[in-house]
């Protein structure tokens, strides 16, 4: 309820327009504008990051990952990544016909996007993919450390580095990104609380049937 409600109040303002968000969001994409025009390596890697992880490869991802959990017995689980990566790549374009928010419109430009802005469906389905991440191997990794630490961080570099990456190159708002996030996590959240397929401290979930 907190994740929903943190979205929807930063959809109200920007179907308000409202100043405060308006001009953060035009504070943070011109500074990062400014230095992508000056930094032609940074464009190329960010660009390179945000296209590795945009939606479809993460569908893609998605789909082997559901592929494996079915063949390997966890039913439920490959039952539950696929409802909340199809739930979510649902979501995302209704809200952005929904809201109708025109991505920034800069001069020259460093990358160019098709359609509207918000909720940013890369920073959506990279939270999305993060979730499944980690409620699919976190049990699996129970009893390593170092390898629980290395999914936390992958998962958290997913979800973050493409949302921000779509800032910098100057496509989508702040808030397009910040909503993105919230919305995915709430989709996770939702979906594993009805499907109940939250780890266990004290049960490995490898086999969920």
């Amino acid at each position: 309820m907190l994740l929903l409600a943190s979205f929807t109040l930063i959809a109200t303002l920007v179907l308000t327009n409202r100043s405060p968000l308006r001009r953060l969001d035009l504070a943070i994409t011109t500074q990062l504008h400014g230095y992508a025009l000056d930094h032609p390596g940074w464009v190329r890697a960010v660009s390179f990051w945000t296209d590795a992880f945009a939606p479809m490869p993460l569908r893609a991802a998605a789909l082997f990952l559901v592929i494996w959990l079915a063949r390997d017995g966890a039913r439920r689980l490959a039952v539950w990544v696929g409802t909340t990566m199809v739930l979510g790549g649902l979501l995302g374009p209704l809200l952005k016909l929904l809201v109708g928010r025109p991505r920034p419109d800069l001069p020259d430009p460093v990358a160019q996007a098709p359609g509207l802005a918000f909720p940013s469906g890369h920073a959506l389905n990279a939270m999305l993919a993060a979730g499944v991440l980690l409620v699919v191997f976190l049990p699996r990794t129970r009893t390593r450390s170092a390898a629980r630490a290395v999914l936390w961080l992958g998962a958290l570099s997913i979800a973050l580095v493409t949302g921000f990456s779509r800032v910098a190159l100057g496509v989508h708002w702040s808030s397009d990104v910040l909503a993105g996030w919230l919305l995915g996590a709430a989709v996770v959240v939702a979906t594993a609380t009805a499907f109940a397929v939250w780890p266990s401290r004290d049960v490995p979930q490898a086999r969920s049937h």
